[in-house]
C-alpha cells in the first residue's frame, strides 16, 4: 500500500516520498534503495543505504500493521489458495515456506490477513529484506530448510511455485523445479517458453497441483 510505503520512507529517510519507484516483481530492498536514489535522500548521517533498511522493513511492517483491516477489504486471496496450501501440506515430507519481495513481518501480516500463515514455516523462508538476488535468496532458503529439518541439500528436492519467467529464472539458478501458475502477468505459454517445468492455468486444481510436485520431486 503506498501510503504505508510513504510513512515508512519519511520515518526513515527523514523526507517525504515524492517519487516512488516502479514496485511490482521487485523486492523491499530493490524498491527501498531506488526510492532512496530517487528522493535525493541524505546517507551521510546514516554512512550507508543498507544500514536503513532493516528500521525501514521494521517502520513498513508497523505502518501495514495500522492497516490490517485495508489490507483484507482491498486484497484478496487468489482463488483456490488456501485449498492448495493445505493440499501440499498433507504431502508426507513436505514443508511449506514463502519467497518473497517482502520483508518477513510483512509477508507475515500480508498472509495472516487471510489465514494462510498457518501452512508456512517463516523461518525457512527468503524475504525482500535480505539484498539477494532472488535465486541466490531461493539456494538461501533451501538451504534453512536442509539445516532445519536435517536432510543434506542435495536430498533436499524444492519446487518453486510463482507466476513469471523470472521466477523460473531464479528456481533455475536456485537449485529448484519450476511450477509456474498463469495467475499473474505472464500467460501459460509465455511461462512454458520461459523454460517451466511443469505450469498450471490457476491453483483451483489441487490434484493436479499435488500430482505434479510429487513428480517434480521424484529423484527417479
Amino acid at each position: 500500500m503506498r501510503a504505508a510505503y510513504a510513512e515508512a520512507f519519511a520515518a526513515v529517510a527523514g523526507r517525504p516520498l515524492v517519487r516512488l519507484p516502479q514496485m511490482p516483481g521487485r523486492s523491499e530492498s530493490e524498491i527501498f534503495f531506488d526510492a532512496l536514489a530517487s528522493n535525493g535522500a541524505d546517507m551521510s548521517a546514516s554512512g550507508s543505504a543498507e544500514r536503513l533498511l532493516e528500521p525501514f522493513s521494521a517502520e513498513l511492517a508497523a505502518a501495514l500493521g495500522k492497516r490490517r483491516d485495508e489490507l483484507a477489504t482491498l486484497g484478496q486471496p487468489l482463488p483456490g489458495a488456501a485449498q492448495a496450501l493445505a493440499a501440499v501440506a498433507s504431502l508426507d515430507d513436505t514443508v511449506q515456506t514463502v519467497l518473497t519481495g517482502n520483508s518477513r513481518p510483512t509477508a507475515e501480516l500480508k498472509l495472516r490477513a487471510f489465514g494462510l500463515d498457518g501452512f508456512v514455516d517463516f523461518d525457512i523462508g527468503g524475504y525482500g529484506s535480505e539484498a539477494y538476488p532472488k535465486g541466490t535468496l531461493l539456494r538461501v532458503a533451501r538451504q534453512r530448510a536442509a539445516d532445519a529439518h536435517g536432510v543434506p541439500l542435495e536430498a533436499a528436492a524444492a519446487v518453486y511455485i510463482a507466476d513469471s519467467p523470472r521466477d523460473v529464472d531464479a528456481a533455475r539458478t536456485g537449485g529448484a523445479r519450476s511450477l509456474a501458475v498463469a495467475t499473474g502477468r505472464s500467460s501459460a505459454v509465455e511461462l512454458r517458453e520461459s523454460g517451466a517445468d511443469a505450469v498450471l492455468p490457476d491453483l483451483t486444481d489441487t490434484a493436479a497441483l499435488t500430482a505434479l510436485i510429487v513428480r517434480l520431486t521424484d529423484p527417479r
